[in-house]
Parts: C-alpha cells; structure tokens; sequence
C-alpha cells in the first residue's frame, strides 16, 4: 500500500486547473478564431478574412503553441498522478499525450507557412488546406484518444476518482479511438458519424475531472501499489 502524499494532491489541483485553462484555450480558437476566419467551402474567402485579420489570425497560431504547452503540463502532472498506479501504462499515456501536443506544433507551422502563401492567388485551396489542419489534428487525436483510454483505466483501478467518472472516461475514450481509427482508414465515415461526436464525449470527460480535480482532489488514502 502507499499513500498519497501533499504533493500528489497539489499536482492533481494543478491538472484540473490546467486540462481546464487549455480546454477553454482551445475552444475559444475553434469557435473565437477559427469560426470568423474559415470560409466554409471557399477557400478564397478563407484567404481574404485572413488578410483582412491578420492580427487574429496570427493569436490563433499563438493559441495552438499554448494548447501544446499546456498539454505537455498536463502529461507530466497525469504521469505524477498514475505512475504510483502502474508506471509503464501511465508513461506510455504520457508519450502518447505528447505525440498529440506535438501534432499542434505541426498545425502552427502551417500556419505560419499559409501566411506567407497569401500573396498568391492560385494557392488558394493550399492555403486554406493548411490553415485547417484537419488532417493532421485526426491524427493527433488517435494519440490524444489513446493516452485517455489508459489514463482512463488508471483512473479506474486508482479509486482517485469516482468509478463511475473513470468508467464513462473510458468508454468515451475507446469510442474516439474506434470512430478515429475509422475515419482515418474510411473517409466517408464520417458521413454516418458526424465528426463532432468522435471526442465531444472525452472532452466532456476530461473538463469534468478538471473540476473534480480541482476542487474535490484524489480523495481515497491509499491505492494498491503494482507489483
């Protein structure tokens, strides 16, 4: 048996407190930035919102950077959490965790590269093809929807937080990898399932343990050490 330490308890506030500060972060881009900018369809008008707001266009590439930060933050303070639980599972989720923040390093770098392609006319498509990132986030989603399901697990068998939250976060988490796998082999998947079912269900599992998290903490005493 070992117990949890004031430093344990501390690191779990402290990953409520940033998986909600970076969740926040990423839907305001999505719907804040992203939204005004992307012209659904029409890839010139993509390209002339970009133009006429630069300004934004340039603090949704910021975002994406503190989105990563954040996820690399939160990697660290899961794998502090769950290595007591089983070591090897939590740092495979940690790595894998970290492929998906580095996945939006990716998407700010083309970013950067779409901006110095404005002043081209014929690469309208290219520009607005890069600007979306749509393929390179489902990517980094599988990444993101696998480190879940473990942490999800490790959640289960810690008693850190209700099983009920653990059960939901991993059967959301399984369902995102199976939807994500899906669509990366068979495009027109997502003509039967819409695309913003594929991690709605973990996102909303990851913001409700933020607050868990953050204001209940890791509650039970002790947890059964892995041999």
């Amino acid at each position: 048996m070992r117990s949890i330490d004031g430093s344990q308890r501390q690191t779990a506030k402290a990953a409520g407190l940033v998986c909600l500060f970076t969740t926040a972060v990423l839907i305001a881009a999505q719907f804040g930035i992203n939204a005004r900018l992307m012209g659904v369809g029409n890839a010139e008008e993509t390209v002339k919102n970009i133009l006429a707001h630069e300004s934004l266009f340039r603090l949704g590439i910021l975002t994406k950077l503190v989105y990563c930060a954040g996820n690399v933050a939160l990697l660290t303070a899961f794998y502090r959490i769950l290595k007591t639980v089983y070591p090897g599972l939590a740092l495979v989720a940690a790595f894998w965790r970290l492929l998906y923040a580095l996945v939006w390093i990716f998407i700010a770098l083309n970013s950067f590269t779409a901006l110095r392609l404005m002043g081209s006319a014929d690469h309208f498509a290219g520009i607005a093809q890069l600007f979306d990132g749509v393929g390179a986030y489902y990517v980094g989603l599988l990444f993101w929807s696998l480190a879940s399901t473990v942490c999800s697990y490790l959640w289960l068998r810690s008693n850190y937080i209700p099983k009920s939250l653990a059960a939901f976060g991993l059967a959301a988490s399984a369902w995102c990898v199976v939807c994500t796998v899906a669509f990366l082999i068979f495009p027109n998947f997502a003509n039967g399932v819409d695309l913003w079912w594929f991690d709605s269900p973990m996102l909303i599992f990851e913001i409700v343990i933020s607050f868990w998290l953050l204001f209940k903490g890791i509650k039970v005493p002790h947890i059964q050490a892995s041999n």
